[in-house]
This record gives C-alpha cells, structure tokens and sequence, in this order.
C-alpha cells in the first residue's frame, strides 16, 4: 500500500509561487497515476491537477491551468505541484491522492496524504 506525505504549503503573497511536493512510500508508485485536490473552508474538495504513471499524460482544472504544473520523478517517489501567480483563492488545504488510472474524479483515488496548507494574502 501506497502511503503519501505532502509538503510544501505555506503563506504566500498574491502573485507568488509554491511548490507542493507529495513523498510516496513503497515500490508501486510509479505504477499509479497521481493527483492534486484542494478543499477551501466550507467547500467541497475540487480537482486540481493529475498526471499518469509515466508522467507524459497531464490535466488540470481550468481554474489552475496555465498557473500550475504537475510533475513527477519516479525515481524519488515524489510528485509535484508548481503554483505560480497564485490568488486568494487558491487559499485550501492540498490533497495528494494516488488511482490506478487517474481522472478528475476523487472517488477514484486511494490513498491520499493529510493534506498541507497553502494560504494566499491579498
């Protein structure tokens, strides 16, 4: 089984940039497509970003796209989110989650990471 640990998050201003990474254990990583989610306050989680297994296959809500760039190294059994030109809300906890196939859909995922939190200030 899979077990994720996402780092990254933090306080940033409008405008800035993170870059979330999503440490995985076990041997099966690179078999697995991963994902990004994020649940603000009072919101339901959302789609952000996923990637496939090989890392040439990517997609992403239309809200980040353009400003976000999901990669992988298999390798390092770590997954990235690279969040430029962030804006207020963008503010969420992040969620890094493993499916076999992918997709925007979160039920499709297992497991997932605690989550880290990214804040933006205006």
């Amino acid at each position: 089984q899979v077990q994720l640990v996402e780092s990254g998050g933090g306080l940033v201003q409008a405008g800035g940039s993170l870059r979330l990474s999503c440490a995985a254990s076990g041997r099966t990583f690179s078999s697995f497509a991963m994902g990004w989610f994020r649940q603000a306050p009072g919101k339901e989680r959302e789609f952000v970003a996923t990637i496939n297994w090989n890392g040439v296959i990517t997609y992403y809500a239309d809200s980040v796209k353009g400003r976000f760039t999901i990669s992988r190294d298999n390798a390092k059994y770590t997954v990235y989110l690279q969040m430029n030109s962030l804006k207020p809300e963008d503010t969420a906890v992040y969620y890094c989650a493993a499916a076999p196939r992918g997709g925007y859909r979160d039920m499709a995922y297992d497991p997932w990471g605690q989550g880290t939190q990214v804040t933006v200030s205006s």
